[in-house]
């Protein structure tokens, strides 16, 4: 995984987050220590110092933040220290080589206890003040454990397990959340004990994170190829952050040809106009080819433009063209659950017109209200609840195209879907919940930056109090591995130009997304359609040409 935050000043140049200076970033170094050590690992915090192992010398060290200055202290209690954690009266330290945690007296350098740990691969360790949590490695879990006798209570998912290797090195309790750092892909992860579930991520500030430390306000990590320990800013106010931007030039086209032997009279085709959004920035007006008869509004606030044709005739082809000059980016939501409202402060206009019932959705049915009884339970925060509706939908359905959008709950029954029937799932119960909900449709970077999407993809938005429209991919995020999960919830990637943005059935586009057309016919007619949207990266290789021509037996485009 690409670094996402390096250090504030490259933060700068990398990133961006709109309100927010360069330390206000989730992940955004402060300041960093030299530790002056030979193969630093773990850390602790222990009110006043930091302390950490090394490797090499088996010995422990603290660290003075003020100072910067490194002290040896004492000799570790095994040969392999790993992960450190500090509760609030002895020095806890995992020997991987024992598999053993080890209470040490920092005062006297006294072993107090040895627990054995049931874990093949322990590896990081942190105090939630009444018990310890264990990273195992090989068995991709976190444990907690009794600090008493090492009975295990019970384990969630490491973010990375599932498919791969998994490196917990570190692990640190800030009082709600468990933050774990991977190795392998160089993240810091925000993760609910309850749930295993990944509230929030960023990258980590080097490329080897081998330990974490809470202090109170801020979250340490050491590094052990810089040898560093960095002091991170956890907190992104109600914003975003975006990075990895690509410019691309998008030409959609929907194409019509008139295989006769009738005449089609009109024919009215509507393509949504993309606008600016977190995840994407509109560089310039979109070109159109030919010039639009008009721009339509449907209800949800889409904008169209309607491109008239008439008098099609057999051999006939007629082609609407949108062009759009855009910056696309990664985009990744810093949500803390606790900031956010409850479903009372959800403005009367968006409740109003984002929990209102539609043909997909039958939000009255058995199916839905039960499926919302059982995933929600007791449940009032609002993001819990998508978390809720979310991780229901992943478990009781799979991916696969079936046929036709079918209505929500027929979905739901059936136990598979499109990512549109993922959608139409995830707003029934969403809305069925007081929760308001949306959907997202877009043209997608297939592969490679130059690329062709016929098929498109749809997600689902849904409201938080304080903080707005928050994106949820259902059908996206449908992974066994927790970091897939999270990161299609509250995350976009790269790959996306949305062009419409809907509550329900719209009078232009009924259910569909990206374009829509009706069409008068005069006899008999057959009528072949083909949408879809070219991606040629600006200052690469070369960028489309748009002649706008209809072919040689063409329609009349109406004034």
């Amino acid at each position: 995984m690409r670094k996402l935050l390096a250090c504030a000043l490259l933060l700068v140049g990398a990133t961006t987050v709109l309100g927010l200076g360069a330390q206000e970033l989730p992940g955004a170094v402060i300041r960093s220590i030299n530790t002056g050590l030979t193969a630093p690992v773990g850390l602790a915090w222990d009110g006043q110092k930091l302390w950490v192992a090394d490797a090499h010398t088996a010995k422990l060290y603290s660290i003075d933040p003020s100072t910067g200055k490194t002290e040896f202290r004492l000799e570790t209690p095994g040969y392999a220290p790993m992960g450190l954690t500090w509760d609030g009266r002895l020095l806890w330290m995992v020997d991987g080589a024992d598999k053993t945690a080890y209470a040490v007296s920092p005062g006297k350098g006294e072993t107090l206890k040895a627990l054995p740990l049931d874990t093949p691969t322990p590896q990081g360790i942190a105090w939630d003040g009444k018990h310890l949590w264990v990273s195992d490695a090989g068995a991709g879990v976190i444990t907690r454990i009794d600090s008493g006798d090492g009975t295990t209570y019970r384990n969630f998912s490491c973010p990375t397990a599932g498919g791969r290797r998994t490196e917990e090195t570190g692990l640190a309790w800030d009082g709600t959340y468990l933050w774990i750092a991977d190795r392998i892909t160089n993240t810091i992860y925000q993760v609910d004990v309850r749930s295993g579930w990944i509230v929030n991520e960023f990258a980590s500030p080097a490329p080897y994170p081998d330990g974490l430390a809470w202090d109170g306000s801020h979250l340490w990590c050491l590094d052990r190829e810089t040898r560093k320990v960095y002091e991170l800013n956890t907190r992104a106010g109600h914003s975003w952050v975006n990075r990895d931007a690509k410019h691309e030039k998008i030409v959609y086209t929907e194409d019509w040809r008139n295989f006769g032997p009738g005449v089609v009279k009109s024919l009215d085709v509507y393509i949504a106009v993309p606008e600016s959004r977190p995840n994407q920035k509109i560089l310039s007006e979109p070109e159109f080819s030919p010039k639009p008869a008009e721009f339509v509004t449907d209800r949800w606030g889409q904008k169209f433009a309607r491109f008239h044709f008439r008098d099609l005739p057999s051999g006939g082809e007629a082609k609407a063209v949108m062009t759009v000059d855009a910056q696309v980016t990664r985009v990744r939501w810093f949500i803390d659950p606790a900031a956010v409202g409850t479903l009372k402060d959800i403005p009367e206009d968006i409740a109003e017109k984002y929990l209102a019932d539609d043909s997909k959705l039958v939000l009255d049915d058995p199916v839905i209200q039960s499926a919302v009884r059982e995933a929600v339970g007791s449940e009032t925060n609002p993001y819990w609840i998508a978390q809720r509706i979310n991780s229901y939908i992943q478990k009781k359905m799979h991916y696969e195209l079936v046929g036709g959008w079918n209505p929500a709950p027929v979905v739901l029954a059936r136990g598979s879907g499109s990512c549109s029937e993922y959608s139409f799932v995830m707003i029934a119960m969403c809305r069925a919940a007081g929760l308001p909900a949306r959907y997202a449709g877009s043209v997608v970077i297939r592969g490679d930056d130059a690329s062709t999407d016929d098929v498109f993809h749809r997600w689902v938005e849904v409201y938080l109090p304080h903080y707005g429209w928050f994106p949820v991919d259902p059908s996206g995020g449908d992974s066994p591995r927790p970091a897939v999960q999270a990161a299609y919830f509250g995350g976009l990637s790269n790959r996306f130009l949305i062009t419409t943005v809907g509550g329900g059935s719209s009078r232009y586009l009924g259910w569909d997304y990206n374009s829509a057309a009706n069409w008068v016919g005069k006899g008999k007619v057959k009528l072949m359609n083909r949408k879809a949207g070219e991606w040629f990266p600006v200052g690469k290789k070369y960028e489309p040409e748009v002649k706008g021509e209809y072919g040689s037996l063409t329609c009349k485009p109406a004034p």
